[in-house]
């Protein structure tokens, strides 16, 4: 797919549904990734050629470019505050990224610039993680089994393609993110960004096939704001 189809793909149309207001204090915006239009059917993945990891999947696992669900909903999305509020500090604690029956767990990772990101092979199977960062550095290492964590940071916000150079079938997402408000929706669709104090923001919802909208919201104090994004998808 060119850039250019994943901008096209990305074209989406967004509703603000509803306001609530919930008394003083701060404000949560909350809401619900769609698609409209006809998505690729995931692909069932083949890993005869691993059969540690193959036996772990009886039923085999599909692709994870683009995860629908009931009511045309979208999982995996990240949707953050891009603009209106300010950098944080990292948490303590470490954003966790897991390879487990070959395969991303989760397939998508949000976490803060700054913040420390382990990175553990649960397999039988070596694994070489190589994420294909464009502002940060780039790097590739290897992970034979049994090995301690990967353990790495980043300096800068982006989003990150990842793959395993071993078994091609491996991909995820590094969403490094500049604050604490952010969300990956769930299966339904769903997300929340709670926390925020009053004030005008800009969220945007980020999807890896289908690229990126942002809406601008405005938040009172103590409001609830219920905002839909929907993408426009196509059969690649």
């Amino acid at each position: 797919m060119t850039v250019k189809h994943v901008f096209l793909a990305a074209f989406a149309t967004f509703v603000a549904v509803s306001v609530t207001t919930a008394g003083p204090g701060s404000g949560t915006i909350s809401g619900k990734i769609t698609y409209e239009g006809t998505p690729a059917k995931p692909k069932s993945i083949d890993m005869s050629k691993e059969p540690s990891c193959a036996k772990q999947h009886p039923t085999p696992i599909t692709t994870e470019t683009v995860v629908t669900g009931p009511g045309n909903s979208l999982a995996n999305v990240v949707v953050y505050i891009s603009a209106g509020a300010p950098d944080e500090p990292p948490p303590s604690t470490s954003a966790n990224f897991d390879q487990k029956g070959c395969q991303y767990l989760p397939h998508v990772l949000a976490f803060q610039v700054g913040q420390e990101l382990k990175i553990s092979n649960d397999d039988q199977t070596s694994h070489n993680i190589h994420p294909l960062a464009k502002i940060n550095r780039e790097w590739n290492k290897s992970q034979p089994p049994g090995t301690p964590p990967i353990i790495d940071k980043y300096d800068k916000a982006e989003m990150i393609p990842v793959k395993c150079n071993i078994h091609p079938w491996m991909h995820g997402t590094f969403a490094v993110l500049k604050n604490s408000h952010y969300s990956v929706s769930s299966d339904d669709g769903s997300f929340k960004l709670p926390n925020l104090p009053p004030g005008k923001y800009t969220v945007t919802a980020y999807q890896e096939s289908y690229g990126e909208m942002t809406q601008d919201v405005v938040i009172a104090g103590g409001e609830t704001k219920t905002i839909s994004f929907v993408f426009k998808a196509k059969p690649y």
